[in-house]
This record gives structure tokens, sequence and C-alpha cells, in this order.
């Protein structure tokens, strides 16, 4: 099953990407996004990046200008065809810019789906340095269980190996960077959530947050609001605040 608005019941188990696609998240680090990280530090400076909403109309979880502070907006220079939904322009210096109404919209979806599943039925995973405390901050929020750094394999598929977990689904934040995790989740047949920037491919995806997910603030703004919008659709009262998923690194 891959990503679409409506059907985000559960997953099939689909073909696995192609062998030499799953690149390891150090050679992913590229110089281009080691500069939209350092770009998404000072978005807030950055005028010509007010144009970032397709509705205009849109009622946001937080104010636009709180999306655009944390860089969320901030694409890569490059842009896969199943992203291209998501993409609102392109900058002067070839940045895509998402969508941050369709990221609020796709938040709050998320939400809604996640709030579906017992909290120890949810997996966060993320190999990216930026993306570690926001995701263990976010499990720990909502209940849910962590593996950030490196992916064991068979942590999903080997039940010898000691580490071995069953979860319901499994949220990425990078499927680039956690592509074992996104492989052994089809492997077993679970859905996977995914943070998913300007350059990344959706087809083993079940439900897209598009959204820089190499940016520190970026990647600590959208999992503060997912875990208070998965808290507020269980009934339970959101205790965290933004400061919680930051850390100084």
């Amino acid at each position: 099953m891959t990503d679409d608005d409506t059907n985000t019941e559960g997953a099939e188990a689909v073909e696995a990407p192609p062998e030499g696609e799953e690149a390891s998240p150090e050679a992913e680090q590229s110089d281009e996004e080691e500069a939209v990280e350092e770009e998404s530090e000072g978005a807030d400076e950055a005028p010509m990046d007010d144009d970032v909403l397709g509705d205009e109309e849109a009622d946001l979880l937080i104010p636009v200008e709180d999306y655009l502070a944390a860089g969320v907006h901030i694409g890569t220079q490059q842009k896969t065809k199943d992203m291209d939904r998501f993409i609102h322009r392109v900058r002067t210096d070839g940045l895509y810019v998402l969508d941050i109404s369709r990221t609020d919209e796709r938040i709050r979806t998320a939400a809604n789906f996640l709030s579906n599943y017992p909290p120890e039925g949810i997996l966060v995973t993320s190999s990216r340095q930026y993306g570690r405390y926001p995701a263990e901050t976010f499990a720990q929020a909502i209940g849910a269980r962590a593996r950030t750094g490196r992916f064991i394999p068979g942590t999903l598929t080997n039940p010898q190996y000691e580490g071995y977990i069953e979860p319901d689904v499994v949220v990425v934040t990078d499927p680039i960077g956690d592509a074992q995790a996104v492989t052994e989740a089809i492997t077993v047949g679970i859905p996977v959530v995914a943070m998913c920037d300007s350059n990344n491919q959706t087809s083993n995806v079940d439900l897209v947050i598009p959204t820089n997910n190499k940016g520190r603030k970026a990647l600590a703004v959208v999992y503060w609001l997912l875990a208070n919008e998965t808290l507020d659709r269980r009934g339970a009262e959101p205790t965290y605040a933004l400061e919680d998923f930051e850390t100084e690194l």
C-alpha cells in the first residue's frame, strides 16, 4: 500500500527497494543536506519564504511564522515525482519550498491514525542525529518505543535477536536514513508513517508527513505537534512544550 489521503488503515507487504538504493545515513548526509540543515537554523531571516501556503485559508495548528522560524518548509534542491504534490514552489536559490498547509494537514492525519494503536504498539526510529532527541521525546510523550541511531537488522524480523520487537506501526524520521526500518516493516506487513522531504521517494510509505526532515528545529516542531495531536485524540492532556523536544547539538 502506498500513501494517499484516505487509505491508512493498514499496510500490505510491498517490494523492497532495489539493491543499491538504500544509502547509509552517513552517505546521505551530503554537502547539500548539511547546507539545508544550516539554513533551517536561520530560516526566520529569509523573507523570501513568506509564500509557503498552498491554502491561504488553512487553520494551522501553530502560526505560520512559527513553522517558518523552524524551517519546516525548507526542502532540498532535489525533487522526486512522489513529493511533487507537497511542494508549493521553488526558490531562486533552487531549494524547493514545501506547502506548510499540507504539512499541517498531514500532522493531523497522522495523529488520527496513530491514536488508533496502543501506545506500546508504536515504534519511532531516527538514524539522523537531529532527529534522535525529538523522536525519543515523542516516544516518551505518547508511551511509544524508540530505536534511534543505527537500526539493528533483524529488530522486526528476527525473533532470535535479543532486541526483537513486534510493533503495529513504525514512524520514521527519514525513509532514506531509516531504510532498514522501512524495509523490515514492509517485510512483516506493518504500516509506515514517514517524515518526507522533497528528495524522498514514498513508494514504501503509507502516510507521508511532508517536512524538512534534516533540520534540528524543524524536526522538533513536527514531532512536538504530532505528539500533542496524538495525545489530544486519545483524550489525554498534552504536557510537553516545544522546548522539551529541542536539543542543543
